[in-house]
């Protein structure tokens, strides 16, 4: 039996999550549902099939100080800081160069510290799944959510039956898609053969060091100066000096779309949502009579289908239908809810015109 390995990846900025989330503050570490935040929540789904030693978590500078006070029984040896953020291979590159170091057998259950998972206990037997396939078969292993609608905002897996003895619900991946148009997401539904793309991933350390190696031999290049730092005293300037010179590229490009290795998906039907966005919240939350979803003080006259946060001050509206506010001490957001995924465009022009005290 390998050892198994959690790596949390919890540096993202949550953009989509303006103005409630920040760049200290983005959207894993807040209380998105329920009482914990959604890095809390992470954790604790995780429980029951790695302990908390073995548990990584992937983050940066700027996010440590409220990650550790969310998080007071992890060690700080088990924060793999990143000096800058280059997408999702090199931090999963990275990840794999620590515990490769620990465990050269290591398995790593990789995944996003901003998901929502309803049923813990279907989470943990898929994920339990991908173990007994990975410790047979030594393949890539993802996991494909059953579409509940022709979703533009997620990547798609098309999946096929594997002349390989795989448990019930296991596939072999034919091909990756990116975000598709509404035509197309309505094709890849209705094809029946097409799930979504959950981001969470479970292979050997070795094995996806093997993959970058392959495919991105010049991020390779730089991750092997940084594993042989790793326990120096010098490791800080090492790190900061060649992670910064990777190219940011997503695993997905950069691996799971080109590799001739076999990559099995198994399906994900444990309630999950990656909650990307405001209308994707508004989506799964309970509602009122009126449509509505209220967070904090409101008022409402003669206004349906609403999602309305605003936990500081009363805000009331009249007339008024389809709509999103977030109302924050510093920032107000007004939208039409079914613009919420434009909020990150918001971000960008803050960004642009050196506001970045709002961010």
């Amino acid at each position: 039996m390998n050892n198994i390995y959690a790596i949390i990846m919890a540096g993202g900025s949550g953009t989509r999550f303006w103005p409630l989330s920040r760049k200290r503050t983005p959207k894993q570490v807040l209380t998105i549902q329920g009482d914990n935040s959604m890095l809390q929540e992470t954790i604790s789904r995780l429980k029951e099939l790695v302990s908390l030693e073995m548990t990584y978590i992937v983050t940066n500078k700027q996010q440590m100080n409220v990650i550790t006070q969310q998080l007071p029984g992890l060690s700080k040896q088990n924060y793999i800081i990143e000096p800058v953020p280059r997408n999702t291979a090199p931090c999963i590159g990275l990840a794999a160069l620590h515990i490769h170091n620990i465990d050269p057998d290591g398995i790593m259950i990789v995944l996003p510290a901003d998901h929502l998972v309803k049923n813990f206990d279907r989470f943990h037997e898929v994920v339990r799944t991908g173990i007994e396939v990975v410790e047979k078969y030594n393949p890539l292993v993802t996991i494909g959510i059953p579409p509940t609608r022709p979703e533009t905002g997620y990547g798609y897996i098309q999946f096929e039956q594997s002349d390989k003895d795989l448990p019930d619900n296991v596939y072999s991946v034919k091909t990756f898609a990116e975000k598709p148009n509404q035509e197309t997401a309505e094709l890849f539904v209705k094809s029946g053969n097409f799930y979504w793309n959950s981001g969470i991933f479970i292979w050997r350390a070795s094995r996806i060091l093997s993959e970058i190696e392959e495919r991105l031999p010049d991020q390779f290049h730089q991750l092997q100066r940084i594993k042989d730092a790793i326990g120096a005293p010098n490791y800080q300037q090492v790190l900061s000096n060649y992670f910064k010179r990777i190219r940011p590229i997503s695993i997905d490009y950069g691996v799971m779309e080109v590799t001739s290795t076999p990559i099995f998906m198994i399906e994900g039907n444990f309630g999950w949502s990656d909650v990307g966005s405001w209308d994707e919240l508004y989506r799964i939350a309970g509602k009122n009579t009126d449509g509505n979803v209220f967070t904090g003080e409101v008022a409402t006259i003669d206004a349906q289908n609403n999602y309305i946060y605003s936990p500081d001050q009363l805000t009331a509206i009249i007339g008024l239908n389809n709509l999103l506010v977030v109302n924050t001490p510093t920032a107000t957001l007004i939208c039409p809810l079914d613009r919420a995924q434009d909020v990150k465009e918001i971000v960008e022009k803050l960004n642009k015109e050196k506001k970045t005290r709002y961010l």
